[in-house]
């Protein structure tokens, strides 16, 4: 019914890809694009101010980054060049990184003892630096998680933030669940009132319209 949603042979998808700032937690981009378009192609045409931090969040809770088979289904060349950039554009950012990345640990920083930091080292992706001796080292912080009982693996460019806040950044990730959630549950984005692009975007955007109203008058009240 949405031959325009290509995704998969059997299955139509589309995607909203949404940054949502820290103050306030609403939107300020979105696009709604067909499931087949990675993230990270999305990713390369924002622009964030000097200083920001994104935090990018995989596609599952068991899959990171910069491992084996590159960032949201796209090619470690993307990548490269989205971090690249950030660097140059003093943008920091802050993800999970892949079980299978293949890396080097070039030096340690110590740790509060009793914390829940585990190891906060710096390191180099051997597959992404292949050719690359100028390509910047990167920030790997061994976190427990107590809840669960397992160890999370962050990676970043930002080294002048404590580990336990990049740690906290990550963590605030939720928020984006929560977002979407909202749109999901409350707002009912779950079927569609019409099958073509234009349809399926009014209503997305309708209902990104209605959040935006509900916290004003939050806001208001």
């Amino acid at each position: 019914m949405f031959d325009w949603a290509k995704w998969r042979r059997a299955k139509g998808a589309f995607k909203l890809h949404l940054v949502l700032d820290h103050d306030g937690y609403l939107p300020c981009f979105g696009l709604v694009t067909e499931g087949a378009v990675a993230d990270v192609r999305v990713a390369q045409s924002l622009r964030s101010p000097k200083g920001s931090i994104v935090v990018m969040l995989p596609g599952s809770p068991n899959r990171g980054m910069f491992g084996g088979d590159g960032a949201y289904g796209e090619s470690k060349a993307s990548l490269d060049a989205l971090v690249t950039r950030w660097n140059a554009e003093g943008v920091s950012f802050v993800t999970r990184q892949k079980a299978n990345a293949d890396c080097i640990k070039t030096d340690s920083r110590p740790v509060p003892a009793g914390g829940t930091v585990l190891r906060d080292e710096t390191i180099c992706l051997k597959a992404i630096m292949a050719g690359r001796p100028d390509y910047p080292d990167l920030r790997c912080i061994v976190v427990w998680l107590e809840d669960k009982q397992e160890e999370l693996v962050l990676l970043t460019n930002n080294f002048r933030l404590a580990a336990s806040t990049i740690a906290a950044i990550y963590k605030d990730r939720w928020q984006v669940e929560l977002f979407f959630k909202l749109l999901k549950q409350q707002l009912r984005i779950k079927t569609f009132v019409g099958t073509s692009a234009n349809a399926v975007r009014i209503q997305v955007w309708t209902a990104l319209i209605a959040v935006l109203l509900l916290r004003y008058l939050q806001f208001r009240l």
